[in-house]
């Protein structure tokens, strides 16, 4: 027990729940525009591989930079993908999402044997080493802050907001609404995007569905945090220290399965869920296609 309480496992929380927050605040801005975006998955994924070609193609420290540029591109490719088809063809917005997420999967183990030559991992590459980490960590900190200021305290914000309530009645004040969907969206994409850098950079590898369930947590914490970003932000803690126990679990109970260790964030997230559904509001207009 005393384990858990020193500064290293804070430390670790905190380095686990970044990708949660930044795939949570991407998700929270999508859905306030009224779209659902099961999509956060594929995204997190394709940015974590995308960050892996820039971190090779540099090599060194500056591959670091670059894996962060190539995985913000990666993510808002992804998400333009999913924005053409919700938004343009008006396809079912669960299914869109599902499918992005299989077509990440299927992506990714492709060009990971044509690129890296292997099925499992990229191999070692350059990443985040002492204070770039805590570096990332604050940045994402700041972006939680700034995206909760955007949603609640800006025009703008308010403009979202309103699209995602009411979007006729947006519409009819001369808000564009596509506009403010898709620009919701690619800003998922980007966050999400930057989420997958930082898992490809913290571990200094890709490997095969490595997003591993996250953007599906990071979903359940929007979900949570009643689709505020504040909110949302400190439920991805919550989650990101139930992860950080089960990876100390895993080290120090030997006498419980590690299986069952495993399982730990998952049964997190089901509980959470049953907590507040039908407690929690969703935008009025989520998952409408609109006009």
């Amino acid at each position: 027990m005393t384990d858990l309480l020193t500064l290293a496992f804070l430390l670790q929380i905190l380095r686990i729940t970044v990708p949660y927050v930044l795939a949570a605040l991407g998700g929270t801005l999508s859905e306030r525009s009224g779209v659902v975006n099961l999509a956060l998955e594929g995204i997190l994924l394709t940015g974590a591989f995308t960050a892996a070609l820039g971190a090779k193609l540099a090599g060194g420290t500056t591959g670091v930079a670059l894996a962060a540029v190539f995985g913000v591109g990666g993510g808002v490719a992804m998400a333009a993908l999913y924005a053409v088809a919700v938004l343009r063809f008006r396809a079912d917005q669960i299914v869109a999402g599902v499918a992005v997420n299989l077509l990440a999967i299927g992506l990714t183990r492709y060009f990971l044997k044509l690129v890296f030559h292997t099925a499992s991992s990229s191999g070692r590459v350059a990443g985040f080493e002492g204070a770039g980490t805590y570096l990332f960590v604050g940045a994402a900190a700041v972006l939680a802050l700034l995206v909760h200021v955007y949603v609640t305290s800006t025009p703008s914000g308010l403009r979202l907001r309103a699209v995602g309530e009411h979007p006729d009645a947006a519409a009819s004040l001369g808000v564009d609404v596509i506009g403010t969907r898709l620009r919701a969206i690619l800003a998922s994409g980007v966050l999400a995007g930057l989420g997958g850098a930082w898992l490809l950079l913290s571990n200094h590898e890709f490997t095969d569905r490595m997003s591993n369930g996250r953007g599906y947590i990071a979903l359940a914490a929007m979900i949570f945090g009643n689709w505020r970003p504040g909110a949302a932000t400190l439920a991805c803690l919550l989650f990101g220290f139930a992860d950080a126990l089960q990876l100390n679990l895993q080290a120090t109970a030997t006498s419980v399965p590690r299986e069952f260790v495993q399982i730990l964030p998952y049964v997190l997230t089901m509980v959470t869920l049953a907590g507040v559904i039908g407690r929690s509001r969703a935008p009025a207009a989520l998952g409408r296609p609109w006009p």
